[in-house]
């Protein structure tokens, strides 16, 4: 954002220095709206400190606050040497329940869309055989897609899923559809539940190319094998999600506590 443009989103109301309300929970609040009014939009560098504080005429440690009240709300982050930028608060990926990313995201209010990156017939290795209970080299779907909320890169998803239990399945342009969709309504598939490994990881370059995010940032990486009511393996998918976006949420029997 140049700086005419700072200056614009730094148009201030007056703060009330005679109420109850602290100074900088004003200021930052009132950030918090332009961000939330589209004002200011992820990735917009936020004045400094010393505009803050010159702006709204409080003091820098006022000013400070203000900042770090966005950071730790998760709408602002800052970065060494370059400054601090609008975020979004982390969406909260609950492991209990098994959702694919569409569903995920409209339960959220967000629009989901996809880039199709690979959708190929391969052979599956034995260890990829083992998990999905077929052959080696018995052919497989594999589906690799970039997947975007609200037009903004979030997650990259692999999906491999063996033909022999869904004949024409590789026949389907997955760009747009839904995978889950189509393997309930067309093959009438019934999910039971999956086996997750849920690991934190540094970003490969493709993925943080991909993703939009810095080299080697941290991701949030869930590997599943997905099984029918009948017990029968369907799926092995690894989803790889933006750890400055999400963050993995579980609720705990009390059962498990003594």
């Amino acid at each position: 954002m140049p700086k005419s443009q700072i200056q614009h989103a730094l148009a201030v109301r007056p703060l009330d220095k005679s109420g109850f309300i602290p100074l900088y929970y004003q200021i930052q609040r009132a950030l918090m709206e332009k961000i939330n009014s589209g004002e200011l939009s992820t990735g917009d560098p936020l004045a400094s400190e010393e505009e803050l504080a010159r702006v709204y005429r409080v003091s820098r440690m006022t000013a400070r606050q203000a900042l770090h009240g966005l950071k730790t709300s998760g709408f602002a982050f800052s970065q060494k040497g370059r400054g601090t930028f609008v975020t979004r608060p982390k969406l909260e990926k609950n492991i209990m329940h098994l959702r694919g990313f569409t569903e995920d995201m409209k339960h959220l209010g967000m629009v989901p869309s996809s880039k199709l990156l690979e959708q190929t017939v391969v052979n599956a290795t034995e260890e990829l055989a083992g998990k999905l209970k077929v052959e080696p080299n018995e052919v497989v779907m594999r589906l690799r897609r970039l997947r975007l909320a609200d037009g903004i890169p979030m997650a990259l998803e692999e999906s491999n899923i063996p033909l022999r239990q869904f004949p024409g399945l590789d026949k389907i342009s997955f760009a747009k559809q839904s995978l889950y969709y189509v393997l309930r309504e067309s093959y009438g598939v019934r999910v039971a539940w999956a086996d997750e490994v849920i690991e934190a990881l540094p970003a490969t370059r493709e993925e943080s190319e991909l993703l939009t995010i810095p080299k080697k940032a941290s991701i949030l990486s869930i590997s599943r094998t997905i099984m029918t009511t009948e017990e029968t393996p369907i799926e092995v998918a690894c989803s790889r999600y933006r750890g400055d976006r999400y963050k993995a949420s579980i609720r705990v029997p009390t059962t498990t506590i003594e």
